[in-house]
């Protein structure tokens, strides 16, 4: 019987204590520490100052010790803080299957949150539109207790990255398509799910900086405005339709052991789907932060964010 991604992440969770190295698994990855930190950097350069201030702020009193503090480590911390708690793994993704395109099912039906809980006390199987949601309503209130508040910025620093990862917002019966091996010229056989978190990022450049600054300088006013429209669960269902076309759509036919060489063409387009995924997330991430905030009249300007149907339901 094929593992189900949920069932994958429950086996590493009760099997984390003898074997650590199971960690390292790309199950529930998205663009590795380099996406998301580059995702942090251009969200940075559309925050406002007043916004931008109030993140450095909260981000300081961060004593985890699993990242630095500053906005584009502070964006890796929660794939850190899941290994101590996997009760927090299923928040990362949302396994809409390409086979029915349902997502309120990938997201659990979308569970309530108990009443006076904070999000991040929230139930193991809920997914990451869920949870952005939740957070950002959090992010917002100013009754939100300074704890809970650093909580809600650490994870949607993350979790606005976790969507726009086509394999995070996508499933064909492969657990993100960590069930399929792929290889390519260049680059070393691995899982498609991997290929996906970091061998397509690595194409752009291995420096998050310059990464970041060359995304930024193509990006337009045009788009900075159309990419913050809509809700965190249309942004997911855009990830999962480019899943549908790209990901999976312009795979080559498998040999015969059921494995692909991917050609150039699929590694030229991925590169572009990535550079325009992580440029999406940065901008719509500054944009729930600038709205969460109370900044959001100014670079990012535009309407504001729309929560999900589901969000913050109790």
């Amino acid at each position: 019987m094929k593992l189900t991604r949920q069932l994958f992440l429950t086996l590493i969770g009760s099997a984390a204590c003898s074997t650590p190295l199971l960690l390292a698994s790309p199950a529930a990855l998205a663009w590795g520490d380099e996406g998301h930190m580059v995702v942090g950097l251009i969200a940075d350069h559309y925050l406002t100052a007043n916004t931008r201030a109030q993140v450095e702020t909260i981000l300081a009193a961060d004593s985890s010790g699993l990242t630095a503090t500053d906005i584009a480590s502070e964006a890796t911390w929660a794939d850190k803080y899941r290994n101590s708690h996997r009760e927090t793994a299923s928040w990362h993704f949302v396994d809409t299957e390409i086979s029915d395109g349902d997502i309120d099912a990938a997201c659990f039906g979308h569970p309530s949150l108990p009443a006076n809980t904070p999000a991040s006390g929230g139930v193991a199987q809920d997914c990451v539109v869920d949870k952005v949601d939740q957070f950002a309503i959090e992010l917002r209130d100013p009754a939100t207790t300074p704890a809970e508040r650093l909580l809600a910025l650490q994870f949607l620093l993350h979790f606005v990255g976790d969507l726009h990862q086509p394999l995070h917002s996508s499933d064909s019966h492969d657990r993100g398509g960590n069930d399929e091996t792929v290889s390519a010229t260049g680059i070393a056989a691995g899982k498609l799910h991997a290929y996906w978190d970091t061998a397509f990022v690595n194409k752009l450049g291995t420096d998050q900086n310059k990464v970041a600054a060359a995304l930024i300088a193509k990006i337009t006013s045009a788009e900075v405005k159309q990419w913050q429209k809509q809700t965190p669960r249309d942004w997911s269902l855009e990830a999962f339709d480019i899943a549908r076309t790209d990901v999976y759509g312009k795979l080559p036919t498998p040999d015969s052991s059921g494995k692909y060489k991917l050609p150039a063409t699929y590694i030229s387009n991925a590169g572009s789907v990535v550079a325009t995924q992580l440029s999406r997330a940065g901008v719509r991430l500054a944009k729930v932060l600038n709205d969460a905030l109370g900044g959001s009249a100014s670079a990012s300007s535009g309407s504001a964010i729309l929560l999900s149907p589901f969000a913050g339901k109790k």
